[in-house]
């Protein structure tokens, strides 16, 4: 079923921080990512929904009902947490039942219902083993089945991998994500990073200062940020400012660059975003938007590269990902080239 927040605001009484008309709906079966400075709302938003903090003004609707005046226990919500939350006291099979015992299933459906869950993690039988024998991504998988277990109306996921090394991040986010798709369960998901929400996402939210600035697919975030606070945010790039001079020519104070500038004005001040993978090195004399500079720093990630170009004039360098270490002239073509108004 679907989630959808309606004109949806929280204030902190200390430090006046939360949520302010936020609006979207994450439909049946989806997953969206919210992501977010620290103090963007992420979290308050996710806590709002599964009824950890009240007062809130607006609506929160889950296939239509408001959540408002529904008790935390009665709403049927999974919920996976950054820290685990497992029951260091109960099995793992009886952490796993545990949403079913509250919901008086019998004893056989619980056992049966946990052992079909582990299978799906990968942790096939591990039903007897004490939680703290586990490693820390046996135990999110595990909080994981236990989300699952009872059938959840919405699926809420606060950092799930937050706490979790690199390559054991890798392989639970692809292990989330066929799993949200084989249960077809409405999907919240709160992350920091970046990667992680583009990589698992349906669509991605992005907040700042509790407002929603943009919700797209992770292509068209990437490709087509609203403003260069999402576009600073998602993905690197390289941002600079100009004036629009005539139709489909920038002035950036050390080069007129050709872009797309749609309908905008003579003399409309705008920034232009260029991804790294858009820069080309060694382009021939004459090509449009040819840069002259010389290379700079390379930032060496072990699978990939990046490199600075320093062009004369140019507060901020060009970000590349082509080799550009003997490098003397760059270009980037203007349809490659995004430009924002703020």
């Amino acid at each position: 079923m679907s989630l959808l927040f309606d004109n949806l605001s929280y204030t902190y009484a200390a430090s006046g921080q939360g949520l302010h008309e936020v609006s979207f709906e994450v439909p049946q079966g989806e997953l969206v990512a919210v992501i977010g400075p620290s103090g963007s709302g992420k979290s308050t938003l996710l806590k709002l929904v599964a009824g950890l903090i009240a007062g809130h003004r607006g609506r929160i609707l889950l296939g239509g009902e408001d959540l408002s005046p529904v008790p935390v226990h009665l709403r049927r919500l999974g919920m996976v947490f950054q820290n685990y939350a497992l029951f260091p006291h109960l099995s793992v099979a009886d952490n796993i039942a545990y949403g079913l015992k509250l919901r008086g299933k019998a004893l056989p459906e619980r056992r049966q219902r946990a052992r079909e869950l582990l299978a799906l993690v990968g942790m096939d039988g591990f039903h007897d083993r004490a939680v703290r024998q586990l490693s820390g991504g046996q135990q999110q998988r595990v909080a994981l089945a236990r989300a699952l277990a009872i059938d959840p109306r919405a699926l809420l996921l606060d950092e799930p991998l937050s706490a979790l090394d690199a390559g054991i991040r890798g392989q639970l986010r692809d292990q989330i994500r066929a799993l949200q798709q084989r249960f077809g369960t409405t999907t919240l998901l709160v992350t920091h990073d970046q990667e992680e929400a583009l990589a698992m996402a349906d669509r991605v939210a992005v907040l700042k200062d509790g407002r929603l600035l943009q919700l797209a697919t992770p292509r068209a975030l990437y490709e087509q940020p609203a403003n260069t606070t999402v576009a600073g945010f998602v993905g690197l790039s390289t941002l600079w400012a100009g004036v629009v001079t005539r139709a489909g020519w920038v002035d950036t104070g050390f080069a007129q660059l050709a872009v797309d500038t749609g309908a905008r004005r003579a003399g409309s001040t705008v920034h232009l975003l260029i991804r790294p993978e858009h820069v080309r090195p060694d382009p021939p004399p004459g090509e449009v938007n040819r840069l002259q500079g010389k290379p700079g720093t390379q930032r060496y990630f072990g699978a990939s590269c990046r490199y600075d170009f320093h062009v004369p004039g140019a507060g901020q360098p060009v970000l590349a990902e082509s080799r550009l270490v003997a490098t003397h002239a760059i270009a980037i073509s203007p349809g490659d080239i995004r430009v924002l108004d703020h």
